[in-house]
């Protein structure tokens, strides 16, 4: 019978097969991706970037294994917004609610995880996904959009097995949990894990550096904050928790050399925004939005490189799409940009980066404000300069310096910064989109001390409409370059590409119709109440 088939038809189906095996074994060789990202970390606190008072070997290995981004941008300077760029590659205000903190999440935003897992992929996550946002039923997603959960495997307070650095540290065994992940994939599916670790996030143990060996001497202190024993202290108990972010990332990565999954496994770790103190997290200043970040995939990427190149969490989702070889399927319109060519290059100056800026913005963190309003901010990094536009610089940046106390009726207010008769400070009271910290109660309390009245006003004063700094010259973003004749062309350039890139991606705040649809979002966490700001104040 084969006798009487043409040639040329043997020849066509003996090239079909070929392909078509060959098709499936490349699918059957896809990457893993381990995707690790710390709560509230910013991008020089680990020991590979040289912070003496923390060590990271695990971000250490991945940084010097792999390649180390120097210019790693988050989606924003807040943790829900952040990650909501992460999973759909768009700039957090291009997805309505989906983008903003603590509101809710519609079915419509389809994060890239859940076309990866169409895409035959084992997909799941530990600890903290992609939130807060509210899920339930649709229009919300029923879901998180970082996967399937995995949190099931639990610390027990006081048992032999609690090896936890401290008490405030969150009582999941994120590694126990991603064993546990593995453990359900079928034989030879490749996977994508979230590990969402709750740390550094606060609330800290007071001096848990202590039990840890750590030395108040070795802190390098922020040039924003007072250089105090009280400051040390806190950045000490924010190492810690980095530390243990960090030693549940070891164990997965020796745990996947153990099995023989490493050298396929692209492990990406970032962490979603900068570290809680006054005038870094939920600020676009440097120390707020700049996060670290590292690749591994040593047979496919050249590794012990450092790459200057500016990247966004937008590029996030194209990158693993091409990794996985996934289309984007149901996703809304991506905004980033594919990092494949830069992570294969053994030369990031014949890449041609087409965008060559990182681009990032906020609205509303948590309640802080008169009817829950935000402070929006955009903020573009080019070179060695950052432009922040404080769009609404009316209000207060660290939020309303007086709140009305509960069950009064709007009647009673706490008293002014939240410093009771005794001179102590209850940080619930005012300026709450600083997380509550020693750090914030000791500028606030000591706001008249001519030493230290300036961190105050660093913290907590209002700002100018538009801010330019030289990051490199001034990493705490403390001289104001704006409007000065030498600076004139590094702010022309830099507010027009701004600019530029909103109208684009039709950001409302300057396209559309409703430019304060922002603050009209519903938000599913607490709220606080505040007095009506009065003009000018």
């Amino acid at each position: 019978m084969l006798n009487q088939i043409p040639v040329s038809i043997i020849f066509v189906i003996f090239l079909l097969n070929t392909l078509v095996s060959g098709f499936s074994q490349d699918m059957d060789n896809r990457p893993n991706i381990l995707f690790a990202i710390s709560d509230d970390q910013t991008h020089g606190h680990t020991s590979y970037a040289g912070a003496k008072w923390v060590s990271t070997p695990g971000f250490d290995r991945i940084a010097s294994e792999g390649i180390y981004f120097e210019n790693c941008y988050a989606g924003s300077p807040g943790c829900a917004p952040s990650r909501s760029s992460i999973v759909t590659g768009r700039y957090h205000w291009q997805n309505e609610q989906a983008g903003q903190h603590a509101a809710g999440w519609f079915e419509k935003y389809v994060p890239f995880v859940d076309e990866v897992e169409k895409n035959g992929y084992h997909t799941g996550y530990t600890g903290k996904g992609v939130g807060p946002f509210e899920y339930g039923d649709s229009p919300l997603r029923s879901t998180n959009a970082a996967g399937t959960v995995y949190n099931e495997i639990q610390y027990e307070e006081g048992s032999p097995e609690d090896e936890r650095f401290a008490s405030k540290i969150r009582n999941l065994n994120y590694f126990e949990n991603f064993k546990a992940f593995l453990q359900k994939r079928e034989n030879g599916e490749p996977f994508f894990f979230w590990y969402g670790a709750s740390e550094p996030h606060r609330s800290y143990e007071k001096d848990s550096w202590k039990r840890r060996g750590k030395n108040l001497s070795s802190v390098d202190v922020p040039e924003f904050m007072p250089d105090d024993e009280v400051i040390r202290g806190d950045i000490l108990d924010y190492a810690v928790e980095i530390e243990w972010f960090d030693l549940h990332l070891q164990r997965m990565v020796n745990y996947l050399e153990e099995i023989g999954e490493l050298e396929n496994t692209i492990i990406i770790v970032t962490a979603d925004n900068g570290m809680p103190f006054p005038r870094a997290k939920a600020n676009a200043y440097d120390y707020g939005a700049h996060v670290p970040m590292a690749i591994r995939f040593p047979k496919e990427f050249p590794g012990g490189r450092k790459v200057k190149t500016p990247v966004s969490f937008i590029d996030i989702a194209p990158t693993v799409l091409e990794l996985t070889q996934t289309e984007k399927g149901n996703m809304k319109a991506i905004s980033g940009q594919s990092l494949v060519t830069l992570l294969e290059s053994h030369n990031e100056n014949r890449v041609k980066n087409k965008r060559g800026y990182s681009i990032y913005s906020r609205e509303r963190h948590s309640s802080s404000r008169y009817k829950n309003w935000g402070y929006p901010q955009r903020a573009i990094r080019k070179g060695d300069y950052l432009l922040i536009w404080n769009m609404k610089p009316d209000r207060w940046p660290a939020g309303a310096p007086q709140r009305i106390v509960p069950g009064t009726n709007r009647k009673e207010l706490y008293p002014l910064y939240g410093i009771d008769e005794s001179g102590e400070h209850h940080s619930e009271w005012a300026f709450t989109d600083i997380d509550a910290c020693p750090s914030k109660s000791f500028i606030v309390e000591n706001r008249e001390d001519p030493e230290f009245s300036r961190y105050f006003d660093w913290a907590v004063a209002k700002r100018p409409e538009f801010e330019l700094f030289n990051v490199k010259k001034d990493p705490s973003n403390l001289t104001n370059l704006y409007g000065v004749k030498k600076y004139k062309k590094h702010q022309e350039t830099l507010l027009n590409v701004l600019k530029s890139e909103l109208e684009k991606f039709k950001d409302p705040r300057i396209t559309g119709s409703e430019p304060e649809i922002f603050d009209s979002y519903p938000r599913y966490s607490p709220m606080r109440q505040f007095p009506k700001p009065e003009e000018g104040k």
